[in-house]
C-alpha cells in the first residue's frame, strides 16, 4: 500500500476516532461523546504497551502517541514513578492507562514471597502518591512468573499481563522491525515495547498508520480478561 494512501486511512480512522482528552476528568467525557463514531471505525482492539518508564523519554514518547491518536498502558517501575512522579500524572494527563511493573524490575521468580510483595506493594503506593491511580496490572520483569508471584499479584487485586507479540526493542530491533512486529497483532492481542527505547519511539506514526489502515485501533487492556478492549 503506498504512503499517501495509508497516510490518508490513518487520518480517515483519527478524524473518526476524534481527539483524545488532555486530562482524566475530560476523557471520560470526551469518549462518552465519541464512542458511536469510534465503535464504527474499529473493526477491533489491540494493546500497546511500554515498560520501565517513566524516565526522561516519556515526555516524547506521550507527545507521539498523542499526535498520532493513540493510547497505551505504561507499566511504570515504582522506583522511577517515586522520582518523577510529574511524568506520572503527565501519562494519565495525556489519556494513558498505568500499570505496576515492579519497584525496582528483578527476577520475582528467585525471590520470596515477602520480597515480592515488596515489590508490587511499593509501587501500587508510589504510583497512587504520584497520581497514577491505583493500578489494576500488573507485569512482571521478563515475564518471568509463578504461582507465588500470582499469588501476591491476587493479594493486591492485580491481572497480570504478558504480551502476545515482542516487539524486540530492547534487544535492538530496528525501528522496521518494530513496525512489522505491530503489524502482527490480531484483535485483543497486545504488544511489548519500552519507554526508553528510541526505535519505538520513532515506529509511533507508521504503526498508527498501519492499525488504522487494518480497521484496529489502541485500546485499554480489561483487568477481567487481560485482552485488549474498547477504551
Amino acid at each position: 500500500m503506498s504512503r499517501p494512501l495509508t497516510t490518508t486511512l490513518a487520518a480517515v480512522a483519527l478524524a473518526a476516532t476524534g481527539t483524545l482528552a488532555a486530562g482524566t476528568g475530560a476523557s471520560a467525557s470526551a469518549d462518552a461523546g465519541a464512542g458511536p463514531a469510534r465503535a464504527a471505525a474499529c473493526n477491533g482492539y489491540v494493546g500497546l504497551t511500554y515498560d520501565d518508564g517513566p524516565s526522561g523519554s516519556t515526555p516524547a514518547v506521550l507527545s507521539a502517541l498523542t499526535r498520532n491518536g493513540l493510547r497505551a498502558t505504561m507499566f511504570n517501575e515504582g522506583q522511577y514513578a517515586a522520582s518523577n512522579p510529574s511524568q506520572v500524572r503527565a501519562q494519565v494527563n495525556a489519556g494513558m492507562w498505568v500499570g505496576n511493573h515492579s519497584y525496582t524490575h528483578p527476577h520475582l521468580t528467585q525471590l520470596g514471597q515477602s520480597q515480592i510483595d515488596s515489590e508490587i506493594s511499593r509501587t501500587q503506593q508510589a504510583i497512587a502518591a504520584a497520581g497514577g491511580g491505583t493500578p489494576q496490572l500488573f507485569r512482571p520483569p521478563y515475564g518471568e512468573t509463578n504461582s507465588t508471584v500470582r499469588a501476591v499479584e491476587a493479594k493486591y487485586g492485580l491481572k497480570e499481563i504478558i504480551w502476545d507479540v515482542d516487539s524486540q526493542d530492547w534487544n535492538g530491533a530496528s525501528t522496521d522491525a518494530i513496525v512489522q512486529a505491530a503489524g502482527r497483532l490480531g484483535n485483543g492481542q497486545i504488544i511489548l515495547m519500552h519507554d526508553w527505547a528510541a526505535n519505538s519511539l520513532a515506529a509511533i506514526p507508521r504503526i498508527a498508520q498501519g492499525l488504522a489502515a487494518r480497521g484496529l485501533c489502541a485500546g485499554k487492556i480489561s483487568p477481567q480478561t487481560g485482552r485488549a478492549v474498547a477504551p
